[in-house]
This record gives structure tokens, C-alpha cells and sequence, in this order.
């Protein structure tokens, strides 16, 4: 699987603490050889985002992407359920 990352991904993960990035890093390694891993609790959107998808980095912190292809996605936002307004 390959992962682009936005601009706001970028950003938002730049101020997240760093035992959340090291999560984030792990899950993203489960990620990238199966999306559908039940640890990730990937699960797709609604409503205004209802085009993404979202995975869990730990009970509080997600990731929101999109399928760009079906070896590609682009990550476009990192933190907890504020992330989904």
C-alpha cells in the first residue's frame, strides 16, 4: 500500500505528542499490509465525509483517508474525533 500525505496531515501530525506518533507508526505498518486489519477498526464515513474512511491509532486518536487507487491512499487527517468536523 502506498500513502500520501496531505498538507493538513502534515501539520496536524507535527503537533500530536510523540507516544501518539510512535502509535501512529505502528498502526500505519499494519495498515500498509492490510487496510482491513480488525486492530485498525477501519471503518468507512458519513455524512459530509462520507467519501473517507477512518482507522483507530488508539481508543481516542484516528486517521482519515481516502482510496486513491487500489494500492493508494492519501492521509489527510490525524488526532481525536475533532478531526471528523
Amino acid at each position: 500500500m502506498i500513502v500520501i500525505y496531505s498538507t493538513k496531515f502534515y501539520r496536524e501530525y507535527k503537533r500530536i505528542p510523540i507516544n501518539i506518533k510512535k502509535q501512529a507508526e505502528k498502526m500505519e505498518t499494519i495498515f500498509k499490509l492490510n487496510p482491513f486489519n480488525p486492530i485498525l477498526k477501519t471503518h468507512k464515513l458519513t455524512g459530509n465525509l462520507k467519501d473517507f474512511w477512518s482507522f483507530s491509532i488508539d481508543y481516542k486518536n484516528r486517521i482519515i483517508f481516502e482510496f486513491i487507487s487500489e494500492n493508494t491512499v492519501c492521509f489527510h487527517s490525524i488526532g481525536s474525533h475533532q478531526i471528523y468536523k
